[in-house]
């Protein structure tokens, strides 16, 4: 009697601790995706909110805001508190994690390098399939996990194709195999924080690249690593970041019950 009285009460202690930890999560701090509106200078890409803040939205006001239990699309006009109190988008907020997490080494899958991230390009894929991987068609600064697991990412994967990697310390080729999008950063030219590199595909301009090494990036808080890619510039990935919690938020957009508080 006494082991199962015991039993259920660290049940209870456990289930009590789980919900606190449930509780935690929702009540995190926010950061801003996107604002569109009179307001949106006022909530600019990449500014953290914090738990249990209240933000006032005018009349046509939308703005997206993501934590760690997921995405809120938010209207004017009136006044919002960013709490737990919310429908969430849990496909949005899974597409989030599938897109971080890809660069950590997860299990390679079919058309993937192995050692280079969890996402296979499909062919009705568009982008990267994860933020981790530097699209071969844009320029501009690209934020970097894991140097030793770094790959480049191709649109059309139908031929092999040999592109070159330039930098200060001598170029590579980087050489596609029919059929498959990715392609790791070669090993023989070292990835180098802050530093340019140039990158050439046949029959395309060349691009220019400047990598920015992250330390410790997070596997398990997107609002975490969506900050550290606004801080460092690393505009394409951001946005990738911003459309997949955007996705499908926005068919369960919240509005305030109370609109006498709005602004003018």
């Amino acid at each position: 009697m006494v082991e199962r009285k015991l039993t259920r009460g660290l049940l209870g202690a456990v289930a009590a601790l789980s919900v606190l930890g449930t509780a935690s999560v929702a009540a995190a701090q926010s950061v801003v995706l996107r604002a569109t509106g009179p307001s949106s200078k006022t909530y600019p890409a990449g500014k953290k909110l914090a738990a249990n803040s209240e933000i006032v939205l005018k009349s046509g006001d939308v703005v997206t805001v993501l934590d760690k239990a997921g995405t809120r699309v938010l209207r004017g006009p009136g006044k919002i508190k960013l709490d737990g109190a919310v429908v969430r988008d849990r496909t949005g907020s899974q597409r989030v994690a599938d897109l971080v997490s890809g660069g950590t080494g997860a299990r390679a899958r079919t058309g993937a390098v192995r050692g280079a991230g969890s996402g296979a390009a499909s062919a009705t894929h568009t982008g990267p399939t994860n933020i981790w991987q530097i699209d071969s068609t844009k320029g501009g600064t690209w934020c970097v996990a894991d140097p030793a697991r770094l790959v480049f990412w191709r649109p059309d994967r139908v031929e092999a194709v040999t592109g070159k990697v330039t930098g200060q310390a001598g170029s590579s080729d980087i050489a596609w195999k029919r059929g498959s999008a990715l392609k790791l950063w070669p090993q023989d030219l070292a990835v180098v924080d802050n530093a340019t590199y140039t990158l050439e595909m046949p029959g395309e301009a060349p691009v220019t690249i400047i990598t920015r090494v992250l330390p410790q990036v997070p596997t398990d808080d997107a609002t975490a690593v969506f900050s550290m890619l606004n801080d460092a510039g690393c505009e394409a990935q951001r946005d990738l970041l911003v459309e997949a919690a955007y996705a499908d938020a926005e068919a369960m957009a919240e509005t305030p019950e109370d609109e006498s508080d709005s602004e003018d």
